[in-house]
């Protein structure tokens, strides 16, 4: 049996909106705390890591003594403002899988916390990555912070009070080029392979940065205009989802649902800041669907999104 909520969690839980929950000046002090963070853990060892300071959690998957220090530190600063809402964070449910089931409790808050995303670039000494945290209440995003670490780069959403970036609110340009995305190895040889030309010409650059957190910011900032994710790790995309939702677009599963950070890993992401965007990239995913689809069914033992 889970053990029983303190009454001052209880109140914590029973707010309904995320400036219920936050209380005055708390997205500032997330945001402070984030900074004073990346500035102890990630930017000192930065170009200054080890060989024994990396390690390999899975093949493909590195782990660094930085995402391990920044994840203690956030955890400890998150406890502090906001007493009793516990944190989902990376390399925690790396050592305790439960801890995810947290997300997906109705009624119930949680932090969600990368601590280091683009670990593989930031291991390797190239300057794309980033620091993401997500408040979640009711298996919803309500409030979301990223920070690009090496440019400084931060963005906010508050739900239903918008998104800015750089304190600044979102003002997207008029896109007069096809669509820039972000997509993964494999999608991106989706599309060049099963995509008829015609189709194919709707479509601009698309390309990875290995750093979901990034991608949000330029999507945001009008240098891209979609992201399309085969496997969706909360801690990537919680609150980046939150912010294109803000900023006047959102994502959806593969399936066509409107994402959740509870949905599971391998249901697929469609995400982009408007609606139009939004469907032309479901649009170009629907032709591609089938291949991608069963490639990822393979990869993921036959699970279906």
């Amino acid at each position: 049996m889970a053990p029983t909520m303190s009454s001052s969690r209880k109140r914590i839980c029973s707010a309904s909106s995320a400036d219920a929950m936050l209380g005055a000046g708390n997205a500032g002090r997330v945001a402070e705390l984030m900074r004073s963070t990346a500035a102890a853990e990630l930017l000192p060892r930065f170009r200054a890591l080890s060989k024994d300071d990396i390690r390999l959690k899975r093949p493909g998957d590195v782990v660094t003594v930085a995402d391990v220090a920044s994840e203690q530190r956030l955890a400890s600063g998150l406890a502090k403002i906001l007493p009793g809402v516990p944190v989902v964070g990376e390399e925690a449910v790396e050592q305790e899988p439960d801890l995810i089931d947290l997300i997906g409790r109705p009624g119930e808050s949680c932090w969600i916390v990368d601590p280091l995303d683009g670990t593989a670039n930031f291991a390797a000494g190239r300057d794309r990555f980033a620091m993401i945290v997500c408040l979640v209440h009711d298996r919803q995003a309500i409030a979301g912070w990223i920070l690009d670490v090496p440019r400084g780069r931060m963005a906010i959403a508050i739900k239903g009070q918008g998104v800015s970036l750089d304190s600044a609110p979102i003002a997207r340009p008029a896109m007069d080029r096809a669509p820039i995305g972000y997509v993964g190895y494999k999608i991106r040889k989706a599309f060049e392979r099963s995509l008829p030309a015609a189709q194919r010409g709707r479509l601009g650059r698309v390309s990875t940065l290995a750093c979901a957190g990034n991608e949000y910011l330029d999507i945001l900032a009008g240098t891209a205009d979609f992201s399309l994710y085969r496997m969706t790790k909360p801690w990537d995309h919680a609150a980046g989802t939150l912010m294109l939702a803000e900023a006047g677009g959102g994502a959806q599963s593969f399936d066509g649902r409107p994402y959740s950070p509870a949905q599971s890993i391998d249901a697929g992401l469609i995400a982009a800041p408007s609606d139009a965007l939004l469907a032309e990239a479901r649009s170009l995913f629907d032709a591609v669907r089938q291949p991608l689809l069963a490639g990822l069914a393979v990869e993921t033992g036959g699970a279906k999104p």
